[in-house]
């Protein structure tokens, strides 16, 4: 089996003419923790959707467990999919279903178990994250802490080979955000699932991730570990994980020059 479970190789993406990623090239090591970390709006979100195959770059490779993503037919896709699951920011649990049943919703859809082994596998899964005696709650009744939790047990439920976590701690506490950190850890242990974990709330990804990229200016930046990354030559790179800035914030849209749009017309500004 290879040791790096993603491979993405010189990888072209644009979105309305707007260049995301330039030639950019990562490798996710199999059973580790990697995060993906870099400014708000520069495409991290949107790696996560091309490792999915919800979306396609103009070129490049993107491999999966020795699959080429983007080349693969929409049924291989699907099958490929089995073996990764993605959490979303909100969490993306079904409202109408209880905790119980959105747990429960991909062994349906994608196993023949029966239903009693599918419900000991529910419960398994539930008490894994803590929230067992939550089952019969609909997501209106949890915290924000309990929906991201409820959202771990599903992303586990078919034990895919790798989770890709979108965002996980905004918008939570401290002790909530450190009780995700130690989850995460305990599941990636156990069960040797794969995380990708895109953030841009750089202390709480780099106290546990095993290996960091950042990402901005539609490249890598700079890669490494922890240590590496803060002793890092890359000035931005090195700002951008101390928290420093000596530099004007930047645009991410093409814009003209500053001093002109000061003393020219408004018309350019539709």
């Amino acid at each position: 089996m290879k040791q790096n479970i993603v491979e993405i190789k010189n990888l072209n993406f644009a979105y309305n003419n707007l260049l995301i990623f330039d030639n950019i090239s990562i490798s996710v090591p199999r059973g580790k923790i990697t995060a993906i970390i870099g400014p708000s709006g520069i495409g991290k979100s949107t790696l996560l959707r091309l490792i999915g195959g919800q979306i396609h770059p103009q070129r490049g490779e993107i491999w999966f467990n020795g699959k080429n993503i983007p080349a693969l037919s929409n049924s291989c896709l699907y099958e490929t999919r089995k073996k990764m699951s993605m959490l979303f920011q909100s969490g993306a649990l079904f409202t109408d279903l209880n905790v119980f049943d959105n747990v429960a919703w991909p062994l349906r859809e994608h196993s023949y178990l029966p239903i009693q082994l599918l419900e000991s596998v529910v419960i398994m899964k539930l008490e894994s994250v803590g929230l067992r005696g939550a089952a019969h709650l609909k997501p209106s009744e949890l915290s924000g802490g309990m929906i991201r939790r409820a959202a771990l047990a599903r992303a586990i439920a078919l034990e895919p080979d790798l989770i890709m976590l979108d965002e996980p701690f905004v918008g939570q506490d401290p002790v909530t955000t450190s009780a995700l950190i130690k989850l995460i850890k305990n599941l990636q242990h156990s069960l040797d699932i794969t995380f990708i974990i895109v953030s841009h709330n750089v202390l709480e990804v780099l106290s546990f991730a095993n290996y960091a990229y950042i990402i901005a200016d539609k490249i890598v930046l700079a890669q490494g570990t922890t240590e590496e990354l803060r002793k890092h030559h890359n000035t931005r790179a090195r700002q951008f994980i101390n928290g420093i800035t000596e530099e004007h914030i930047p645009c991410f849209f093409p814009s003209r020059d500053y001093l002109q749009d000061l003393i020219g017309s408004r018309k350019g500004i539709q």
